[in-house]
């Protein structure tokens, strides 16, 4: 929170992007438990349990709250359901579904992620942060366009090219409901909340400013309006040189730095505020040298600035929990 709100820590404050998920074992024998992974989501007794697990074994400086940016599509009744080795998938939507939307019954539907935001602000150390977060209306739109994931997301960009005011009413909507999303988590207990585009990457200029910049500028105006000391980090995952102007237009606290962001351009944007990231998450699987180097190069380009440590995305499953520790214990140690 320090880090956020401008200051220099070292050794800068860590946590991972997926701290909570299938590389723990405790995690999977969670998941084994709960059955499906939205019942995981909607379990606030088990959903605390795995947000728990990470901080218990590596005493993380926050904890990220375990659920998945498509339970507001799953609040809007559009099927989503999870299946293994294929991920994320609902039925697609088009125009006139989209005009049908309701999102008046949304935060009862989602009842439950407040009570685990609740329950687990009680139960962390007072030290250690928690983090809400919600997806970007552009990232959740691809899949509710598509129906799953895709390489390009091309089927949500043509979309938008043909039906341009659908696709508008879309975000907007997501808009106003993610802003609802974050204000209730806020108010159930998080000290700061993330917004997650990851799907950013795929955009042109024009597009990005419309679809991307456009709907995180308006969730954050509205969070700040009923929160005014909320803080926010936003991550535009493959953004690139986009991100230049990002945190100004959005006004995001902080912005989250995918792997491929150079190092010399994070020391730019960091120089307008905190940034957080960047390690690649198969520096870690790696482990050894590969991550001794990863950790070292961070610390020496970002580590004399407002840092939030943390991944330039999520933690893979293939990733040894041993090399998630070696990290901390080298972060930790580090002297300037």
């Amino acid at each position: 929170m320090r880090v956020l709100s401008g200051e220099t820590v070292f050794p800068p404050p860590v946590w991972l992007m997926r701290q909570a998920g299938r590389y723990l074992p405790e995690y999977r024998a969670t998941r084994k438990q709960a059955g499906g992974f939205l019942d995981l989501c909607y379990s606030p007794e088990l959903a605390t349990e795995v947000t728990l697990q990470p901080i218990r074994r590596y005493g993380f400086d926050a904890a990220i709250l375990f659920s998945d940016i498509l339970v507001i599509p799953d609040a809007l009744d559009r099927d989503v359901r999870f299946e293994e080795g294929r991920g994320p998938l609902m039925t697609p939507i088009d125009a006139a579904g989209i005009a049908g939307l309701d999102g008046t019954r949304m935060l009862d539907h989602l009842a439950p992620v407040m009570e685990t935001v609740t329950r687990l602000r009680k139960e962390l150390p007072d030290e250690t942060t928690l983090l809400g977060f919600c997806g970007a209306p552009w990232t959740v739109a691809t899949y509710m366009i598509a129906g799953h994931g895709t390489p390009d997301q091309a089927p949500a960009r043509l979309f938008a090219y043909r039906e341009a005011e659908a696709f508008e009413a879309l975000l907007d909507l997501l808009a106003d409901l993610s802003a609802d999303y974050l204000c209730a988590q806020i108010e159930a207990g998080a000290d700061a909340v993330q917004i997650f585009d990851s799907w950013a990457g795929v955009l042109g200029e024009t597009e990005f400013e419309r679809f991307c910049i456009k709907p995180v500028q308006k969730i954050v105006r509205t969070v700040r309006e009923r929160h005014p000391q909320a803080r926010i980090i936003a991550f535009a995952k493959g953004a690139g040189i986009l991100l230049e102007s990002y945190r100004q237009k959005t006004g995001a606290d902080a912005i989250g730095l995918d792997w491929a962001v150079p190092l010399s351009f994070a020391q730019r944007l960091q120089q307008d505020g905190p940034v957080q990231g960047n390690l690649d998450p198969m520096r870690v699987v790696s482990g050894g040298n590969a991550l001794d180097e990863g950790v070292d190069a961070i610390l020496e380009a970002l580590g004399d600035g407002p840092l939030i440590f943390n991944l330039g995305h999520g933690i893979t499953p293939q990733a040894d929990p041993d090399h998630v520790e070696r990290l901390v214990k080298r972060l930790r140690a580090a002297q300037r």
